[in-house]
């Protein structure tokens, strides 16, 4: 009898012993949200509007890019994706070998220097314009993305849609992102998945978004550029062109703005127990540079000190961050961003 207890007890011990060694097998290969959340850190947006898919010969962004972009203390890129045009009706919506080539030379050269990638679709005005129009394409987009990059590791993260707007409404892109979701999930049930409210990924929109429970492998991301008479002042495609000469100084009455807007976010994400990341923020060129500096800085300490991620807009083009033609960082920008340190 008394063997037998004791082999009662071993047996118990190896069991118990079993079931968590399985659950942290299970736990290593579902990545926590908010751990997740904090490799992407620090970053910024890359390559949408460059001519560089067009071909590489023309593009702006280079491989040496990479590694500015680490040294300088960015931790994850955010590569906007406008592929759409690059699919073909005709073969299920194949998207271009060509296309794919540039996107895994680009998440490959990121990855080798450290860099979490984020792959952003950013083909939010054909989807706002005629959602129906465009849903097959949409999840035949996510089939395609989710195939090819479904043994890439863990700091690789898909983004569902940038910014829905219009014809989307939040309700009918609570439908549409659940489905390409589901996609996701059947080849790549550990990916971590980034998914924002409607209107153009407002934080008073957040209230309207419905997350599934049971998937907590998910990041919600926001975008600010309030107030957008100063962010998008002499913008050409605002009715913001002929407009110049707002300030923004880091005023009480501005910080607390700011921080209004961000605590509304705060409290939701607490609410929910999801982890948030400013996916886009910024301030158009010709606003005062000293204002833009401010006012960068403080919309990053405010995203920081809530334990959110970011990704600035954007490495070039507009709202710059490098100036390619000089080769060289807008240091006012660079500098609001990291705040220099003994090692940059």
């Amino acid at each position: 009898m008394k063997t037998s207890k004791i082999h009662l007890v071993v047996g118990l011990v190896s069991i118990l012993l079993w079931v968590a060694g399985d659950a942290k097998a299970q736990s290593k290969s579902k990545p926590d949200a908010f751990a997740q959340n904090q490799r992407l850190g620090r970053g910024v947006n890359i390559l949408g509007y460059d001519p560089i898919w067009r071909s590489r010969e023309q593009g702006r962004f280079k491989v040496e890019y990479f590694q500015k972009l680490k040294a300088a203390g960015f931790n994850s890129v955010r590569i906007n994706l406008h592929a759409f045009r690059q699919m073909d009706a005709t073969n299920s919506w194949a998207i271009k070998p060509s296309w794919f080539e540039v996107l895994d030379w680009a998440v490959n050269e990121a990855q080798a220097q450290g860099l979490a990638v984020i792959l952003d679709l950013h083909e939010f005005t054909p989807m706002g314009n005629d959602p129906s129009g465009n849903k097959e394409k949409f999840l035949a987009f996510w089939r395609r993305m989710a195939a090819h990059y479904q043994n890439a590791p863990a700091t690789v993260f898909f983004e569902l849609l940038n910014e829905p707007f219009d014809k989307l409404t939040p309700e009918l892109w609570n439908e549409y992102f659940a489905e390409a979701l589901g996609i996701i999930r059947k080849t790549n049930p550990t990916r971590t998945v980034i998914v924002g409210p409607g209107q153009w990924n407002q934080i008073d929109r957040l209230v309207e978004l419905k997350l599934p429970e049971s998937d907590r492998n998910l990041i919600v991301t926001v975008h600010f550029y309030e107030p957008f008479a100063f962010t998008h002042q002499g913008a050409s495609w605002t009715d913001r062109k002929d407009k110049l000469g707002f300030d923004w100084k880091g005023s009480p009455e501005e910080v607390a703005a700011l921080n209004r807007a961000f605590d509304r976010a705060q409290a939701w994400s607490k609410a929910n127990k999801r982890p948030l990341f400013l996916g886009e923020f910024g301030a158009y060129d010709r606003g005062p540079m000293d204002s833009r500096m401010h006012w960068t800085a403080a919309v990053a300490r405010a995203a920081e000190s809530r334990g959110w991620s970011w990704a600035y807009w954007q490495f070039d083009s507009d709202f710059i961050l490098y100036d390619v033609k000089r080769e060289a960082w807008v240091e006012p920008i660079l500098n609001a961003l990291i705040p220099k340190s003994p090692t940059r």
